[in-house]
């Protein structure tokens, strides 16, 4: 069901409850996973599985043979045909949801005529096959030096190479590209027209021709990390050269204090743009005058209720809502009021009150006992009770200070839609910096798309990271 249908069945306030729940709902499942890996990290690279040897069980006609470590590949006999070529692909495709891949092998025999070649190719490739001399393909090539993309088409891009040399294939995903290299340098770079999966692969073709892989397990020769520390500089380098007004930024940074009801950080805000040569106008000239008036309505109280939440003072939170806004907590078995019901009970525990909590708990949490979506994060609080250090357990996220932020907002987006000049109450649940924010998301998630689903999901806290570097 849309928000837009949801809302026409529902009074705006549980619309706006129900939503914040949900953000809670979702924190609760990826901050417990986190903290039951054991994971510190805001953000995790998603997880696949990455090659760690050479497939024996597809061959390639008993050209070559791969080594009992399945991280070596031989040639032992005389090369008859054209297409005797060994050939062999990794364990499982090279993994597509990351900036860069990369693997090495080293030459340790050229063997008769040096036909050693890497690259990448698809599950549908012939094994009896030099990659790049098939459609889906791509391979840097030994004897001459040419790097070959699909019925050896290709140019001689770099060095040939010989016994003794370190060669390696990468994906940029950034740039849609295969990438090689020679001794730690990259030699070269073709686009990347396949959108499937594709495997690492390794050929020999005459004979003593012998080469080792490396698939990570011991340290690369090229400097891998310093590869992709130049490529998200580039992107960041194209992120700063990007030119915004600064009247349109300014006011996206003020939107979002007035919004969440940041007062004294408002007024500080205004005086140094005042202060600006030439100063910034704190009047909008975009058109949004109407929302600016709206975002600073009842600036006062949301900031007061605001740092009430997060001193952990929830009695005193519903008595000020009671005298200055009564219609958010008179049904109190609202989503507003159970999430500020389950604050209580989390700052008693915070406080070593854990008789305290329990009673409290017994008494507030069997209201919403026969309402949907409040089991689990009912759990979530109870759960605390069980640990004697619930700061490090599965539900330790709960005593953190962005709960009691989640909580705030919450409360902050139901005062904002009591202004009676509101008309769409979707606005109060967020500001318009973070609307930008999901627009750059899926305009992101759809670039990605189009590439296959390949390449880095989008982390807004590793592009400011780096833009801090």
């Amino acid at each position: 069901m849309s928000e837009t249908s949801s809302q026409s069945q529902s009074p705006p306030e549980d619309s706006i409850g129900r939503y914040f729940l949900d953000i809670w709902s979702q924190n609760s499942k990826t901050l417990s996973l986190r903290a039951s890996s054991g994971t510190e990290s805001a953000f995790e690279e998603e997880r696949e599985e990455s090659p760690t040897a050479l497939d024996t069980v597809k061959s390639s006609g008993g050209f070559s043979v791969v080594g009992a470590d399945k991280l070596s590949l031989t040639y032992p006999n005389d090369q008859l045909h054209g297409h005797d070529v060994g050939v062999v692909q990794a364990n499982c495709p090279a993994p597509s949801k990351r900036l860069v891949y990369y693997f090495e092998i080293s030459v340790k025999h050229a063997g008769v005529k040096g036909q050693i070649a890497i690259g990448f190719t698809t599950s549908a490739f012939r094994l009896r096959r030099q990659p790049g001399w098939e459609a889906n393909s791509c391979g840097y090539h030994g004897d001459d030096g040419r790097l070959d993309r699909g019925h050896g088409k290709g140019d001689v891009c770099g060095p040939p190479y010989t016994a003794g040399d370190t060669v390696g294939g990468g994906i940029n995903y950034a740039t849609e590209e295969f990438f090689f290299t020679k001794n730690g340098v990259v030699i070269g770079s073709v686009y990347k027209d396949v959108k499937g999966p594709v495997y690492p692969t390794v050929a020999v073709h005459s004979q003593n021709e012998e080469v080792s892989v490396n698939f990570g397990q011991d340290p690369f020769v090229f400097d891998l990390k310093a590869y992709e520390a130049e490529q998200r500089t580039k992107q960041q380098i194209k992120i700063e050269n990007t030119s915004i007004p600064q009247d349109a930024s300014y006011g996206i940074v003020r939107s979002y204090l007035q919004h969440y009801g940041y007062e004294e950080t408002l007024k500080l805000f205004d005086i140094d743009g005042r202060n600006t040569m030439p100063p910034i106008s704190v009047i909008p000239e975009n058109g949004d005058s109407e929302e600016d008036s709206i975002s600073m309505y009842a600036l006062k109280q949301r900031n007061t209720v605001r740092r009430l939440i997060k001193s952990g003072n929830i009695d005193e939170t519903f008595s000020t809502l009671q005298k200055w806004y009564p219609q958010i907590v008179q049904d109190h078995t609202s989503a507003i009021c159970f999430m500020l019901h389950c604050q209580k009970f989390i700052e008693l525990i915070r406080g070593g009150k854990l008789e305290e909590a329990i009673v409290y708990g017994r008494g507030e949490f069997d209201k919403f006992k026969d309402l949907s979506g409040f089991d689990d994060l009912v759990k979530d609080c109870a759960a605390l009770l069980a640990y004697e250090d619930p700061s490090r357990s599965s539900v330790g996220y709960l005593l953190s200070e962005s709960q009691r932020e989640l909580v705030a907002d919450a409360v902050n987006a139901m005062i904002l839609s009591t202004n009676p000049k509101m008309t769409d109450v979707t606005s109060c649940k967020q500001s318009r910096l973070e609307r930008l924010i999901r627009q750059v998301t899926a305009c992101f998630l759809e670039k990605r798309s189009l590439n296959g689903d390949q390449g880095e999901a989008f982390q807004l806290s590793q592009i400011l990271n780096s833009a801090t570097k």
